[in-house]
């Protein structure tokens, strides 16, 4: 009986392989012979199971605007299955849409052609860039083969400022005229004094042991090559030392990459101090009631720089993550705060800092972002419109 399930999942995974593949460009294929429609956008992530973030403002501002017909394949991850109708569904909806949005890795996508008069945007969902990516890292452990097709047939990629325009060009292979430097859309609500005031309160009253509270929020990225060996070592988190030095006055949140699987282990007694949100849909929420930013290479620094509040860079694997991973910028010109090596050293800093009201990131903010005016839905939209109104 057991050998028989074997034998049955083997051959399902076989299916589903040959079905994601050869199937699937297949009906795509048939389905480029009927017309674009016009009217159609479909959305589409392996990366988050809702609409949200960049997705969520865009959409809302184009249902605002148009009566545009959508079609969405959302999924939490690269590996949750599809069903074969869903892979049927998804080839006639991208071969006939108008416009097709990523908003991350979306390997399905990527062995097609994209029709003359269509367009497959990519609505990144990090701000800035300074860690090299895709084929910036061809040559390294983990890079791509620089043959491969991944990412080449974006036909628009919407990126923070012209700054980083060339890094996400090199990065994704494409030429530099697809990268457009329209902003962020998820980072309009830096600007919006009335909903960081009402996220605040909305957090105040769910979490009401934190108002009046010190924040600390540690929020690292990933160690691995992508979604797939994702992890992150948590014996670099002294917990006995961390509750040891804060006082009764400051929380100690931690938010790991929604990548990492293995979950964080706080010790019962300890929180009342030190407590794990890895789980919170919202990393941007988190900030407007964070005092102090604890992150590493991850891109949350940007949005943080616009609040104006300090960060600490934790880099205990700094060497070795310049070796396997890289960065555009030299990682000590581009940090804004302290770098501190050991998790002692990352509390005491946090600590000494906590009392800070602001800091002025102006040279920093300017480079990484193109305007600072809460607008970058706008033009994403503008930038949309302008697509579906193009001839077929």
């Amino acid at each position: 009986m057991k050998k028989l399930k074997k034998v049955k999942k083997k051959f399902r995974k076989k299916l589903d392989r040959k079905f994601k593949r050869e199937i699937f460009q297949a009906l795509y294929k048939m389905f480029s012979l009927l017309p674009i429609n016009n009217n159609k956008i479909s959305i589409l992530s392996d990366s988050r199971k809702t609409l949200s973030d960049n997705f969520q403002f865009v959409y809302d501002e184009l249902k605002r605007r148009h009566n545009y017909e959508y079609y969405f394949l959302l999924k939490e991850s690269v590996k949750k299955r599809k069903r074969y109708l869903e892979i049927i569904q998804l080839a006639y909806n991208m071969a006939t849409s108008k416009v097709i949005m990523v908003d991350d890795f979306y390997p399905m996508v990527y062995p097609l052609k994209i029709r003359k008069n269509a367009d497959l945007i990519q609505l990144w969902h990090a701000v800035g860039a300074f860690k090299t990516f895709g084929y910036s890292r061809v040559g390294k452990i983990g890079g791509p083969d620089p043959n491969s097709k991944n990412h080449k047939n974006y036909t628009k990629v919407t990126v923070s400022s012209s700054t980083v325009a060339p890094f996400y060009a090199e990065g994704f292979g494409v030429s530099l005229d697809k990268v457009i430097p329209t902003g962020i859309p998820r980072t309009d609500v830096f600007f919006d004094e009335t909903y960081k005031k009402d996220k605040e309160e909305m957090l105040y009253t769910k979490y009401p042991e934190f108002r009046g509270k010190k924040i600390v929020l540690y929020a690292p990225t990933f160690r691995g090559n992508g979604q797939s060996s994702a992890h992150f070592p948590m014996e670099m988190l002294d917990f006995d030392r961390i509750y040891e030095k804060l006082d009764d006055n400051t929380i100690f949140l931690i938010k790991m990459h929604p990548f990492v699987k293995k979950k964080v282990h706080i010790p019962a007694e300890y929180k009342d101090k030190i407590q794990d949100f890895t789980k919170y849909p919202s990393v941007n929420d988190l900030l407007f009631i964070t005092d102090v930013l604890i992150t590493d290479y991850s891109s949350v620094c940007f949005e943080y720089a616009l609040l104006n509040k300090p960060m600490i860079f934790y880099c205990f694997d700094l060497e070795e993550y310049i070796e396997t991973r890289d960065f555009y910028i030299p990682y000590q010109d581009f940090t804004p705060g302290p770098i501190v090596r050991t998790c002692d050293a990352m509390i005491d800093e946090a600590i000494q800092l906590k009392d800070v009201k602001a800091v002025d990131y102006k040279a920093f903010t300017d480079k990484f972002f193109e305007d600072l005016d809460g607008k970058s839905t706008e033009r994403v939209a503008d930038l949309i419109d302008a697509c579906m109104a193009s001839k077929s």
